[in-house]
């Protein structure tokens, strides 16, 4: 340890101001004892205010009562809501299976009904069995629908 006198020689290290010497590290050279305080004498009056405003009135347990109760009811009620969603996520999970498989069973369906169609040999049998004939320009009508997007023809369009 070094004896510090004025500023020459200061050390940005702790100065124990009683002794003029610095420490250098962490160890404790003296442990001092802190004082104990001395207790108050508190007058009678004081301390039975004291114990009065310690204890809890009838009111205030009531308060605390109903305010756990509902506390409790909300609780409930939440976990009953949640487990209605869960319930619904899971029935709305197995409507869209049931939704994807009938869409695949559908699809699958179409494509066979269409593949099992031969468009040559229905061609084929209304110009030789029954006689039609492709038609000429002359006898294609072109239509503009209005403002759907299909045409039911109910009766037959006029020549003019």
């Amino acid at each position: 340890m070094k004896k510090v006198s004025g500023r020459e020689g200061y050390d940005s290290r702790k100065v124990n101001r009683g002794t003029g010497y610095y420490v250098d590290g962490n160890t404790v050279r003296r442990v001092e004892e802190v004082p104990q305080r001395k207790k108050k004498q508190v007058s009678a009056a004081a301390q039975k205010n004291r114990a009065r405003n310690m204890q809890m009135s009838r009111g205030y347990v009531m308060f605390l009562a109903v305010m756990c109760v509902a506390v409790l009811f909300a609780c409930v009620h939440f976990l009953k809501l949640k487990s209605e969603l869960t319930e619904q996520k899971s029935q709305l999970t197995a409507e869209e299976l049931k939704y994807s498989q009938l869409k695949a069973e559908n699809d699958a369906y179409y494509s066979e009904t269409i593949s099992s169609v031969d468009l040559d040999a229905i061609r084929k049998k209304a110009i030789e069995e029954l006689g039609m004939k492709f038609p000429t320009e002359d006898q294609i009508k072109h239509y503009t629908p209005g403002g759907s997007s299909y045409v039911r023809q109910y009766q037959d369009v006029p020549e003019q």
